[in-house]
């Protein structure tokens, strides 16, 4: 059965759930296609992308994250400009590709003339050699429209619940949570020529095996350039919280993480897919397992140290206490145990992104 579904052009909703709960030869199976598929598209490079965790300061409430607006017990943090090209220069220096900017989310005009004067700066001390990749949540066409004019060319916008009626058990329902303006953000960035990226959590609370076949052909159907998606991890100090007891076990959201990554993979052969910080939260070796079956993408924490334990998104967050130093020797002995390397000073931009501006000409 398996080999006939993993023959196919084109997965249908059955297959995919199929393929989620596929065990022992058949999850094999399923790894070693996504392993060609990437080997046979992709190659063996892993592109590294310098996270910088600039703020915690967060206008939203949602109902998983440990930064939401509504938890006092966050040590709010907002990292100077400096700061933040400081660390941006140990990127340029060590001869990372591309740097990550990422913060809470923040609607206003201060914020969004910030973001714009950064990456000017940031084009300008690293020669615009850097590739950036930008992560501040829902923004106006305006503001997006001048944060790509002013160099950032890849978006990441996770959607963490395709399905509408999980999204809003996730979420307040009022119009600062909405999936519609979500969805809506997610396209505006496409319109603009972004590399435009999301994903999802997975083992919810409430999320069914159906949900997470209809996470993939969303992203499918959206037509991604890039995804990162990892196991969701709880936090004891937000409203999602109480329902722990519906969760399945971390190694077997872990588990199920590996398998929505590799049929992905072979959904969308040349799109990038990052392997997050959250599965090393499970497994020590979580990201080399993801990187031999179908991840391209590592984010190397450079956010300086001081700042770290604060930008605090789940529980028992692995990599805190490393500098950016031991970050970088950490990942580049990671890559070499997952049998790849690292594409040192390339952008390692997205072949699917790529192809489709080729077609468009």
């Amino acid at each position: 059965m398996i080999e006939k579904i993993l023959n196919k052009n084109e997965f249908s909703k059955e297959d995919i759930i199929y393929l989620l709960n596929c065990k022992g030869n058949e999850r094999a199976l399923l790894f070693e296609k996504s392993s060609e598929v990437k080997s046979k598209f992709i190659g063996n490079k892993v592109y590294l992308r310098g996270l910088v965790e600039f703020s915690n300061i967060c206008c939203k409430n949602c109902y998983y994250c440990g930064i939401r607006k509504d938890n006092e017990n966050v040590k709010r943090y907002n990292i100077s400009d400096s700061e933040i090209l400081e660390s941006v220069k140990f990127a340029y220096r060590n001869n990372y590709g591309s740097v990550v900017l990422q913060s809470g989310e923040l609607q206003s005009n201060k914020f969004s003339a910030r973001i714009e004067n950064l990456l000017k700066e940031i084009k300008k001390i690293s020669n615009n050699e850097l590739g950036i990749t930008l992560s501040c949540g829902e923004q106006s066409e305006e503001t997006y429209r001048r944060w790509f004019n002013s160099g950032a060319h890849r978006y990441l916008l996770r959607i963490e619940a395709s399905n509408k009626e999980l999204y809003k058990k996730l979420h307040p329902e009022n119009e600062l949570h909405s999936w519609e303006k979500r969805v809506e953000c997610l396209k505006l960035l496409k319109k603009l020529d972004y590399q435009t990226g999301t994903g999802v959590m997975i083992g919810l609370p409430f999320q069914t095996i159906e949900n997470l076949a209809e996470d993939l052909l969303f992203m499918k159907n959206l037509d991604i350039a890039m995804c990162g998606m990892g196991p969701y991890l709880e936090h004891e100090e937000t409203p999602l919280y109480k329902y722990s007891n519906l969760l399945d076990p971390k190694n077997e959201r872990f588990e199920m993480t590996m398998k929505m990554i590799s049929i992905l993979r072979i959904m969308m052969p040349k799109i990038n897919i990052a392997a997050t910080t959250a599965l090393q939260a499970i497994d020590k070796i979580g990201r080399e397992k993801i990187i031999k079956i179908g991840a391209n993408i590592l984010m190397p924490n450079i956010t300086p140290g001081k700042y770290r334990d604060d930008y605090d998104l789940y529980m028992n967050k692995p990599c805190t206490d490393d500098s950016a130093d031991d970050c970088k020797n950490c990942l580049e002995a990671r890559i070499k145990i997952a049998g790849a390397e690292i594409g040192y000073g390339e952008w390692g931009d997205s072949l699917h992104f790529k192809e489709k501006n080729i077609e468009n000409l």
